[in-house]
């Protein structure tokens, strides 16, 4: 590590609508991983600033290694700061690595720094964020993606997984460990899709198929087969598919397991019942079949959700 800079200095962007708990959650981790750093002779460090950047006028992002983007709690999606567009395609240009969290990665995008490259934003914003950046290697199903000089991270409290990562690929694993067990933070192994919801589009204007969804919602163990719910809808499959389709966005087979896994996790979090009778009650007889399309879902078993998510646990 003897051709690496001793300091390592990381620019937490103020810009407007920042998330101040993301700008000093992060500018702690920084603090007390450099302390650590400082104790266990790692040999480097982080030096942290929060860089104002509302004015285009006073805006210098000039003498940051990493820059950071937090989330924005305004609304706001970066199309009109142009000036902050410029300045992160010049820092980028430069050799500093970008990073984002959440709706930051609008701002990466509008700088034209994701085009053609993986990266990952909040999931309830995939598609708004598709239809801006189509060019964008969406994945929105992991929590970080780090791609060398661009970095990503999912949910606004995903600023923690993204300053670990950090710690970690700057200063080593271990002072990233000594920081989490000081924090008494461990979100390794985190995923989107963990948290990830269904929600079902129902404003599509296709009263036959809407009331197909309804018909789900009460009662999701139901016979739900492409050939049912023609039948029930009273046209041929064909036409039901490519209408549940062009309605919904998702095939019938697909919108079926995602509402029934959806229940399943409500069930979950809310009752006590084993997971045999959940998997019954959401129109599975076959457990391992529940099991198995439960954990491609969510990422996770149903007893480890059940243990992480639980409202009773």
């Amino acid at each position: 590590m003897s051709d690496l800079p001793k300091s390592v200095r990381i620019g937490l962007v103020a810009y407007r609508g920042a998330q101040k708990a993301a700008l000093y959650g992060l500018a702690d981790v920084f603090d007390v991983a450099a302390r650590h750093a400082s104790e266990n002779g790692a040999g480097r460090t982080l030096v942290q600033a929060i860089v104002p950047a509302e004015d285009p006028e006073t805006l210098d992002l000039a003498g940051h290694d990493i820059l950071i983007l937090p989330p924005n709690l305004s609304g706001a999606r970066g199309a009109a700061d142009t000036a902050l567009r410029a300045a992160l395609r010049r820092r980028h240009a430069e050799g500093a690595v970008i990073a984002s969290v959440c709706a930051g990665a609008f701002w990466l995008g509008h700088a034209g720094l994701l085009d053609g490259r993986p990266a990952t934003t909040q999931w309830l914003l995939e598609d708004e964020f598709r239809e801006a950046f189509p060019k964008v290697r969406l994945a929105t199903e992991r929590i970080l993606i780090d791609d060398h000089d661009i970095v990503t991270a999912g949910g606004i409290m995903a600023w923690i997984d993204l300053g670990l990562h950090l710690v970690a690929r700057t200063l080593g694993s271990e002072v990233a460990s000594l920081t989490m067990r000081h924090l008494l933070i461990d979100p390794v192994g985190r995923e989107q899709r963990n948290y990830r919801s269904f929600r079902p589009v129902l404003g599509h204007g296709d009263d036959r198929i809407r009331q197909l969804q309804l018909q789900m919602e009460q009662a999701p163990e139901g016979d739900w087969r492409v050939a049912a719910m023609a039948d029930r809808a009273g046209m041929s499959e064909r036409t039901l598919a490519r209408r549940f389709a062009g309605a919904t966005g998702l095939t019938p087979n697909a919108y079926v397991r995602n509402l029934r896994i959806e229940k399943a996790r409500g069930l979950i979090e809310n009752s006590r019942l084993p997971v045999a009778g959940i998997a019954e009650a959401v129109g599975y007889s076959d457990l391992s079949a529940f099991a198995k399309t439960f954990q491609e879902i969510t990422g996770l078993t149903a007893s480890a959700y059940r243990k992480r998510f639980a409202l009773g646990a």
